[in-house]
């Protein structure tokens, strides 16, 4: 099977004080003083990875990795300077949601707006208009100046007419994370529902519990430089998790391994720790408490740690009873 996604040595540079920069004036003046200076920065370098269809790629890394760039650079917005990036599919990127929108128009013209430049015909948005409304929540608000909107309520806009697409390749950058509690719940199950049809994607974010949950392969990156791409996504986050703890970075596979086992002992010990202090917490309760208010504390404990463990339709109807 040939793959949807290759890089291939690629590296991305960005060139600050050149010509496009600053000017034909000022490019003038600093050539006549000899002040003339064109810096390069590497954003990406030496990145080399494949994805097959169906795969999802996480991309971790602290801030200035070049995890985003390297999206653009996925999505045919840049160029690598250096290597090649082969995409065979339709992209949907999801990259700055509020962007693209018009704050002097309304809500309604606006989503179709975005709905043009992102190739929809008017046939389409007429059919999904209702559907996207819906799904961003934006009902009360289709006749208001886009301007007025918060920022929260434009990225769900944007999300869901990006969500409407059918895709080869999905590309993520951090819009799992739009909106309230309530409404990232529903733009996960709605990116699970579109990756658990065979879409190949790519997410960047910076919740690892997010990118273990839904992703199959890992790419991480520092300071443009890549650590390591690998299947074993939860070993290679729990050493990320290690990293930000430690700010020492691997230099090899088996710094990872044994940074990931580190990371494990932590947890268990923080688990530990959590699981004598409930178990106090509960015996002051038993010893100076009624029986019930015992018998509560003990089912809170139990909820919170292991919940499987209850009926929670006979746990509700007790207290029910119980009440006061």
């Amino acid at each position: 099977m040939g793959s949807v996604i290759s890089c291939n040595d690629v590296s991305i540079r960005y060139i600050t004080g050149d010509l496009k920069a600053i000017g034909l004036k000022e490019y003038v003046m600093r050539r006549i003083t000899g002040n003339y200076k064109v810096r390069e920065f590497w954003a990406d370098k030496h990145v080399t990875f494949s994805l097959e269809s169906g795969d999802m790629l996480g991309i971790i890394g602290t801030n200035g990795a070049g995890k985003s760039t390297l999206l653009k650079a996925i999505s045919g917005i840049m160029e690598p300077k250096e290597g090649t990036i082969s995409v065979n599919g339709r992209i949907a990127a999801l990259l700055e949601l509020a962007s693209g929108f018009d704050g002097d128009m309304t809500v309604k013209e606006n989503a179709y707006l975005r709905g043009a430049m992102l190739g929809y015909t008017r046939a389409f948005m007429d059919e999904m208009y209702e559907e996207i409304i819906a799904f961003a929540e934006l009902e009360d608000f289709q006749d208001r100046p886009f301007r007025q909107l918060s920022s929260g309520m434009k990225s769900r806009l944007g999300f869901a007419i990006c969500c409407m697409v059918d895709p080869d390749i999905i590309i993520l950058d951090e819009v799992l994370a739009v909106g309230d509690g309530a409404f990232r719940k529903k733009s996960g199950d709605k990116m699970r529902e579109i990756l658990n049809s065979g879409v190949t994607g790519i997410l960047v974010s910076h919740s690892i519990d997010q990118v273990k949950e839904l992703c199959n392969k890992v790419l991480w990156l520092d300071k443009g430089d890549q650590i390591v791409f690998s299947s074993d996504v939860n070993k290679v986050c729990d050493a990320y998790s290690e990293y930000l703890i430690s700010k020492t970075l691997p230099a090899s596979s088996e710094d990872i391994d044994n940074m990931a086992s580190e990371y494990g002992k932590r947890v268990a010990e923080e688990k530990a720790k959590k699981d004598k202090k409930e178990t106090k917490k509960l015996e002051g309760i038993l010893a100076k408490g009624t029986k019930n208010t015992a018998i509560e504390a003990a089912l809170d404990i139990i909820e919170n740690n292991a919940p499987e463990m209850l009926d929670m339709h006979e746990v509700g109807e007790w207290r029910r009873k119980n009440k006061g």
